[in-house]
């Protein structure tokens, strides 16, 4: 298999992900329709899911928060693929979707999560190192993400990064009890294909600055600016991609704790202002 220059720029139209890209025209096909076809296929009723949702991918948290009894189910959630549980944390209810891994079903369930009453999402995700910031486990906010994925691309025209609200990041980061739990800011890369992070590929990461991996805050950064919606994107980097031994360890409550933490801090900042 030949190799392939990234310094090159090939006609675009060449390439099937960037053609026929009208980034201001609808969609035929709406979130709103589909979640009115669930409703009625499952004979749920329309109602509003929390205004501060979190994705899971890991479905970490999610397994604790139901263990230990502090989630219930959420009785109108529409979406025909996943299933939602809602908790309340500090006196706040958040809902929770778990095992939503990889930028196209991340930014589908987002679709739905906003068209349901979403006001914001926090998506926390675990992460590969690629520029060390000490021994994992530790956060990152996500502030640009390298959109090395596809779905981006049909919200945004192309661009090497997406992005993180710069009020936000700003009003988070004042925000932030640092002695409880630390937090760096950075950028990261989003692929799709985990199994294809070469040598090659991240010593380029490391050129650019790139602290971690991972597979869904591009799309998700792309699609809440195409939108306008409040999207706010963490790492959690847990591992030195399997390299050795005894890697992938998140910390307490395979990583729970630290989940519920940064809802904690990320809410404290966010709370009264303006999401959208």
């Amino acid at each position: 298999m030949p190799d392939f220059d990234f310094s090159e720029q090939p006609d675009k139209q060449a390439i099937p992900l960037l053609k026929n890209k009208i980034y201001s025209a609808p969609s035929i096909f709406t979130v709103e329709n589909m979640l009115r076809e669930a409703r009625r296929q499952k004979n749920l009723p329309d109602g509003p899911v929390p205004a501060v949702c979190l994705l899971d991918p890991d479905g970490d948290l999610v397994d604790y928060l139901q263990t230990t009894g502090r989630a219930r189910s959420h009785p109108t959630w529409a979406c025909y693929h996943t299933n939602m549980v809602v908790f309340t944390h500090e006196e706040v209810e958040f809902g929770i979707v778990g095992r939503v891994v990889g930028a196209p079903f991340a930014v589908l369930v987002a679709e739905e999560l906003f068209a349901s009453g979403c006001q914001l999402l926090i998506s926390l995700t675990s992460a590969g190192q690629i520029l060390p910031e000490g021994n994992p486990p530790y956060v990152v906010l996500i502030e640009r993400a390298l959109r090395d994925e596809g779905t981006s691309y049909h919200y945004l025209p192309p661009a090497p990064y997406s992005y993180l609200n710069t009020e936000w990041k700003e009003a988070i980061t004042a925000a932030w009890d640092v002695p409880t739990l630390p937090l760096r800011v950075g950028a990261s890369w989003s692929t799709d294909a985990p199994f294809r992070e070469t040598l090659e590929a991240i010593e380029a990461a490391k050129k650019e600055g790139i602290l971690a991996v991972e597979m869904e805050a591009a799309a998700l950064y792309a699609f809440g600016t195409a939108k306008n919606k409040s999207i706010i994107c963490y790492a959690h980097v847990t591992n030195q991609m399997a390299l050795s031994e005894g890697d992938f360890e998140k910390g307490q409550d395979m990583g729970s704790q630290t989940g519920l933490a940064i809802l904690s801090q990320t809410v404290r900042a966010l709370l009264g202002a303006k999401f959208r």
